[in-house]
C-alpha cells in the first residue's frame, strides 16, 4: 500500500535517478565539439582599484553567450534537449523538451574577439582606456567540454579634477546651476558614463518639476577635456546641445484645469455642465461626484507651474477613490499668451467609472489540518459612489459547512457558520474637527464603517453568537508604509446551546472558561506596514506588519465599580487585556526568481484589571501551513505541554499570549509556473502565567529548547501571482516529548500542507 512514508521515499529516489541521468550528456555532444562552460575573468590593475567585484561584474554582464543552465551539478535543460532528438523520443522527454529544453552552447558559438571588444567598451565607459585583453579557450578533450580565459589588464582610470557648467545667457542656465547642489559627480570620481546618464535624467527631473514641460535629457550634453593636465586626469563640461527647441527651455504654467468626472470616450463635453469649484472647472452631466468631494483628489492648481509629481499624485490619489476604472491627464499647449519666456498649458484630467453596482461569488473547498473539510460560499455585493462621493458599499454574506472526517469518537462532528458583514467606506476623514488634507499629499485617508455578525455551531459542543463593529480610518503615507487606525473596535461574544460534553470541558479548564467568558471586547487597534516587496528588482527586500490591540480600558472607567471583579458593562462581562505583536520579513534575491526568505514573529498579550486571560478568539497559535509546517494546526504547544492521545479536546486548550516564530525558506523556478522550495521553521506559544492544566506551558528562560522545529520541501504552482502551494514537512524538534527525546527527525512521519498564497 502507498501511505505517505513510501510516497515519500519513491519521490527522492525519483528525484535522485532524474539528476544522475542529467549530469550524463557527454555522449550526447558531437566528435567535432566542445561544450561551453562559462568564463573565468582573471583581472590585473596597475594600481589598487577599489570595487573590483564591481568592476568584474560589469565585465561579466557582457559575456556572451551564456552558458547551458546548470543545477545541483547537472543540466537537464540540455539533457532533455538531446533526448528529444532521438528517432522515438517518447511523450515525457518531448514535453520536458519545451518546458525545460535548452540548446547546447558549443565553443564554436563563441566568439572571443568580438566579446573582449564588448569588455573593451565597458572598460571605457567606466574610465579605463586602454587597458589590455588576452582571451583564450581552456579545452578539457576528456570530458569534452571548455571554457574561456578573459585576462583583463586594467589600465589606471581616468579621474576628474573638475566640473563646470558651461553656461550663457539663457534664463535655464540659472535653474541648471540650482540642481547642482544634488549632483552625482564628485571631484576625483572616475571617468563613468552611467553616472553621466543618471546625472542628465536627475537634471532632467529637477528642470520638469519646475515647469520645463518640453525638456529632455538628451539637449544635455558633457564635454571632457584632457589637454589641461597630465597623469590621466580630465576637466568635465557641462552645456546644452546647439539648436535646442524653443519651447525646451522655457517654463510652463498652468492656466486651466478641466475635470470631466464621468468621462466615456466618445462623448461630447461641450454638452455637458460646468461647474467652478476650487479654481478648477467640473465638467459633467448629470451629476455623477460632487465636486466638493473630488477636487481635494486634485492637486494641479491654476496659476501654479507643471510639476509631473503634482500629476503623478493626482492620478494615484484619484484611482485609490475605488470609483474610477482609468484616470487619464493630459496636457494640452495653448497657442495663446505664449511668449519668449513663459508658456501655457490646459490640464484635461479624464475619469472613467466602473460600473456602479457589481456582484462577485466565491465558492471555496476548504481543508483543514485539523482534519475538518467542507464546502464555504461567499457573495459579496457591490455599490460604488453611493452618495456621489465616492463611497462604497459592501454586503456580504457567507456560509461554511465542514465535517470532520478523522477516525475515532470525534468522527463526524460538523462545523456551521452563516455570517453577514456590511463595509461602508468614504474615500474622505469623517472627523468632528476639520484636518487640511495637505497633510497627506501622497493620499487621502478612508474612513471604514464595519458592521458584522457570525452564527457558529459546532456538534455536539456549542453554538456562538458574535457581533461587530468598527469604525475607523487607513491610508498610505508613501510607496511603501500604510496605517490603519481604528479608535473604536467592539465585539460582542455568547456561547449559546453549550452540550454537557463542551460544559464539562470548560468545568475541568477554568483557564478555558475565563477565556469564553468575556463576552464583551472594545478597544482601539493600530497598524503599521512598511512593505518593501513591491521593489521586486531590489536584491535586499524588507517588510514589516506591526499592531497593537489595546481593549476594555474606556469600558472599565463606565462600569460598576461596586463588587469583585469581573465586573460587568450592561450586564456583559468586558475584557480587558493589551496586545502587540510584529511580523518581520526579509528576502534577498540570489539571481532571477532565486531567493531567500526569512520571516520572525514575535507577539504578546497581557490580561489585566477585568481579565485573568486573554479572550479565546484573541489567543495565540501555532502550527499550520503558514506557521511551523511540520506540526499541525493547534498542536504545538504551550510550552512543552503534550496532551493524552486519547484527549479529543485539546484542540481548545492549545494556545497562548505569547508567540515566537522564525522561518528560512529557499524558495527557486522549476518548469515554468511550477516552482519549488525547502525550508526550515520554528517556533512556539506559551502562558505567561503558569496555569496547573496545561503543564510546561508557563514561559522561561530555556524557552529555545522549547521551539517546535520543523522542515521539509514544496511545490507551487504559480499563474500570474495566483499561488496553489504544497508542502511536505517532517518535525526535526518536537517540545511535548521528554528531554533527550525531543529531537525527533520523524523522516518517516511527514506532514502535507496545502494552501493558497505563500507563507511569508
Amino acid at each position: 500500500m502507498l501511505n505517505r512514508k513510501n510516497i515519500f521515499r519513491i519521490s527522492v529516489l525519483v528525484v535522485a535517478g532524474m539528476l544522475v541521468q542529467a549530469c550524463n550528456v557527454k555522449r550526447f555532444i558531437p566528435e567535432d565539439e566542445l561544450l561551453y562552460t562559462g568564463a573565468e575573468i582573471k583581472l590585473e590593475a596597475e594600481d589598487s582599484i577599489k570595487a573590483q567585484n564591481r568592476i568584474k561584474e560589469e565585465i561579466v554582464a557582457v559575456l556572451t553567450p551564456d552558458p547551458n543552465t546548470k543545477i545541483l551539478g547537472s543540466r537537464p535543460g540540455l539533457y532533455f534537449h538531446y533526448k528529444a532528438q532521438k528517432e522515438n523520443p517518447g511523450f515525457i522527454n518531448k514535453f520536458l523538451n519545451k518546458k525545460i529544453g535548452e540548446e547546447p552552447v558549443y565553443t564554436s558559438d563563441v566568439d572571443l574577439g568580438q566579446t573582449s571588444d564588448l569588455i573593451n567598451n565597458r572598460l571605457e565607459n567606466r574610465g579605463f582606456f586602454y587597458s589590455k585583453i588576452n582571451a583564450s579557450m581552456e579545452e578539457d578533450s576528456t570530458a569534452k567540454k571548455a571554457k574561456a580565459i578573459y585576462k583583463v589588464n586594467l589600465s589606471r582610470p581616468y579621474r576628474m579634477e573638475k566640473f563646470e557648467l558651461d553656461a550663457d545667457s539663457l534664463n535655464i542656465y540659472p535653474e541648471i546651476k540650482e540642481s547642482l547642489a544634488e549632483s552625482y559627480i564628485e571631484p576625483g570620481m572616475r571617468f563613468d558614463l552611467t553616472i553621466m546618464k543618471a546625472e542628465r535624467e536627475r537634471i532632467d527631473k529637477h528642470l520638469k518639476n519646475r515647469g520645463y514641460y518640453n525638456f529632455n535629457p538628451s539637449f544635455l550634453i558633457f564635454e571632457a577635456d584632457t589637454n589641461q593636465y597630465d597623469n590621466k586626469k580630465f576637466k568635465l563640461y557641462l552645456k546644452l546641445k546647439n539648436k535646442v527647441p524653443k519651447q525646451a527651455i522655457i517654463p510652463y504654467q498652468i492656466e486651466k484645469v478641466n475635470i470631466y468626472a464621468n468621462y466615456e470616450v466618445g462623448t461630447d463635453s461641450v454638452r455637458q455642465d460646468t461647474v467652478r469649484y476650487g479654481n478648477k472647472n467640473f465638467i459633467q452631466n448629470p451629476e455623477f461626484f460632487k465636486p466638493k468631494y473630488l477636487e481635494p483628489y486634485i492637486i494641479i492648481d491654476e496659476g501654479q507651474y507643471f510639476d509631473p509629481d503634482d500629476s503623478r499624485n493626482t492620478a494615484r490619489r484619484l484611482g485609490s477613490i475605488g470609483a474610477y476604472k482609468f484616470v487619464n491627464i493630459r496636457y494640452k499647449e495653448t497657442d495663446t499668451i505664449t511668449s519668449d519666456s513663459l508658456g501655457k498649458l490646459e490640464a484635461n484630467i479624464y475619469l472613467s467609472p466602473l460600473k456602479k453596482r457589481s456582484i462577485r461569488a466565491e465558492l471555496q473547498a476548504v481543508t483543514k489540518s485539523n482534519n475538518f473539510a467542507g464546502p464555504g460560499l461567499a457573495v459579496t455585493f457591490t455599490n460604488r459612489n453611493l452618495f456621489r462621493g465616492g463611497e462604497i458599499l459592501n454586503l456580504t454574506g457567507k456560509f461554511n459547512y465542514e465535517k470532520q472526517i478523522s477516525s475515532g469518537d470525534q468522527r463526524g462532528l460538523s462545523s456551521t457558520q452563516l455570517g453577514l458583514e456590511t463595509d461602508l467606506i468614504f474615500p474622505r476623514l469623517l472627523f468632528p474637527v476639520n484636518i487640511n488634507h495637505n497633510w497627506f499629499r501622497y493620499s487621502i485617508p478612508k474612513t471604514k464603517i464595519s458592521l458584522g455578525g457570525d452564527y457558529l455551531n459546532r456538534s455536539k459542543l456549542f453554538s456562538m453568537l458574535s457581533a461587530s463593529a468598527r469604525f475607523g480610518y487607513y491610508w498610505d503615507a508613501n510607496r511603501y508604509v500604510s496605517h490603519e487606525f481604528n479608535p473604536i473596535s467592539l465585539n460582542y461574544l455568547r456561547l449559546a446551546n453549550t452540550t454537557q460534553e463542551f460544559r464539562d470541558i470548560l468545568d475541568d479548564n477554568p483557564y478555558l472558561r475565563n477565556s469564553f467568558n468575556q463576552e464583551f471586547i472594545s478597544g482601539l487597534t493600530y497598524s503599521f506596514i512598511y512593505n518593501g516587496h513591491i521593489d521586486q528588482w531590489k536584491k535586499h527586500q524588507f517588510f514589516l506588519n506591526s499592531t497593537l490591540d489595546i481593549v476594555g480600558n474606556s469600558v472599565d472607567l463606565l462600569s460598576n465599580k461596586d463588587g469583585p471583579r469581573p465586573r460587568t458593562f450592561l450586564g456583559l462581562e468586558y475584557a480587558q487585556y493589551a496586545k502587540a505583536d510584529a511580523d518581520f520579513r526579509y528576502h534577498f534575491i540570489i539571481k532571477g526568481e532565486q531567493k531567500i526568505a526569512t520571516r520572525i514573529f514575535a507577539g504578546y498579550g497581557i490580561p489585566y484589571g477585568n481579565s485573568e486571560v486573554l479572550p479565546f478568539t484573541k489567543q495565540y497559535f501555532t502550527g499550520g501551513p503558514y506557521s511551523v509546517r511540520a506540526f499541525r494546526i493547534r498542536s504545538l504547544g504551550p510550552g512543552t505541554y503534550n496532551p493524552d492521545e486519547d484527549n479529543q479536546d485539546s484542540f481548545f486548550d492549545q494556545s497562548g499570549n505569547i508567540r515566537l516564530e522564525a522561518n528560512l525558506e529557499y524558495r527557486f523556478p522549476i518548469i515554468s509556473f511550477l516552482k519549488g522550495a525547502a525550508f526550515v521553521d520554528a517556533g512556539n506559544v506559551w502562558n505567561s502565567k503558569f496555569n496547573e492544566e496545561l503543564p510546561g506551558g508557563k514561559f522561561n528562560s530555556n524557552f529555545i529548547n522549547e521551539l517546535g522545529i520543523g522542515g521539509g520541501a514544496g511545490l507551487r504552482v504559480d499563474i500570474q501571482n495566483f499561488v496553489i502551494r504544497f508542502d511536505l514537512a517532517v518535525p526535526f524538534h518536537d517540545p511535548g516529548l521528554d528531554k533527550g527525546d525531543r529531537w525527533t527527525f520523524a523522516i518517516d512521519e511527514p506532514v502535507l500542507n496545502f494552501a493558497i498564497g505563500y507563507p511569508f
